[in-house]
């Protein structure tokens, strides 16, 4: 028998988050199948190597890692179209989200990302609904982000979604953004609650919004040399694993959400639930950017992702 293939999964959160427990699936299921024919290793978490959060990305398209997952937005600036999934308030439930991301828009996203980079991609994990979290104030309207110094994902969808709402957005890595956080550098951040409890964010923000402004997925990536010179065989039984791990990783998310919300309700921070009508002042704030997003994106995309006819 021949050297048994070697598949290094990486991502950048700790063995016990949705995104870990999902990899760590995939990897018994292949290794149940073909035992010795694969040899499995993991990197729960490579801020923990010293690199930065956005590093996978270069990490499996240079095949250090053979399978890692990010969120699209950290793509942005490479593929473009992938801005018109970070667009604001652009689904209303998660059921929503959920079938055009596993429908046509997903595949036209993958198509661009395997345009432009060294990847096959294999599907969709959810990092799901984003809220607002602050140490200055409440917040119940975009008045009360005036000149709140904000992290956002490096995207420009996302930096010019919080330009109109008031706010003063800063691009950056994860790493980063939580050394700043710590270090009082920076007024708010906008996350998922898992993962604002993930990182440790609700020890420094009181303040809580639930906003549910982006929601935001997670491409799973494989470096695209390796996985193709795989045999037939294994190739489909990875892109099996890895559906099956989507549907594990989004029902674990949303438990982790609710659980995110206890723990920090009990850490003693305030929570903020937005009226319908509070909501829309949100939406309404941001209006301008679809405009510009059928103009730089065009028709098509933006029916793929449910947006209406002007």
């Amino acid at each position: 028998m021949g050297k048994p293939t070697q598949i290094r999964m990486g991502g950048y959160g700790p063995p016990t988050t949705s995104f870990s427990r999902a990899l760590q699936r995939i990897g018994d299921r292949l290794e149940a199948e073909f035992g010795d024919r694969v040899d499995i290793k993991y990197v729960w978490n490579i801020m923990d190597l010293g690199y930065e959060a956005q590093d996978i990305l270069w990490l499996v398209e240079h095949g250090l890692l053979t399978l890692g997952y990010q969120s699209s937005s950290y793509l942005t600036d490479r593929v473009p179209e992938l801005g018109v999934v970070d667009l604001p308030f652009l689904f209303g439930a998660i059921a929503d989200a959920r079938t055009a991301i596993d429908g046509a828009l997903g595949q036209m996203l993958a198509e661009k990302i395997e345009e432009r980079a060294g990847y096959r991609i294999l599907g969709f994990f959810e990092n799901g609904f984003r809220h607002l979290s602050n140490r200055l104030r409440p917040v119940r309207s975009p008045s009360d982000l005036a000149g709140m110094r904000t992290r956002v994902l490096p995207s420009r969808v996302q930096e010019r979604t919080f330009e109109l709402l008031g706010a003063a957005p800063l691009r950056m890595d994860l790493t980063k953004a939580i050394a700043m956080i710590a270090g009082g550098e920076l007024d708010a951040q906008e996350n998922p609650l898992s993962n604002t409890v993930t990182y440790g964010v609700h020890k420094f923000h009181r303040f809580h919004t639930l906003t549910s402004h982006f929601y935001i997925s997670r491409p799973i990536f494989v470096h695209r040399a390796a996985f193709d010179a795989w045999p037939g065989d294994l190739q489909s039984a990875m892109r099996s694993a890895v559906a099956d791990a989507i549907a594990f990783q989004r029902d674990l998310h949303v438990r982790e959400e609710e659980e995110a919300r206890a723990a920090i309700a009990a850490a003693g921070c305030e929570i903020v639930e937005l009226t319908a009508e509070e909501r829309n002042a949100f939406a309404a704030a941001v209006k301008p950017i679809y405009a510009e997003a059928r103009r730089q994106y065009g028709d098509d995309a933006l029916a793929l992702a449910g947006v209406a006819d002007p």
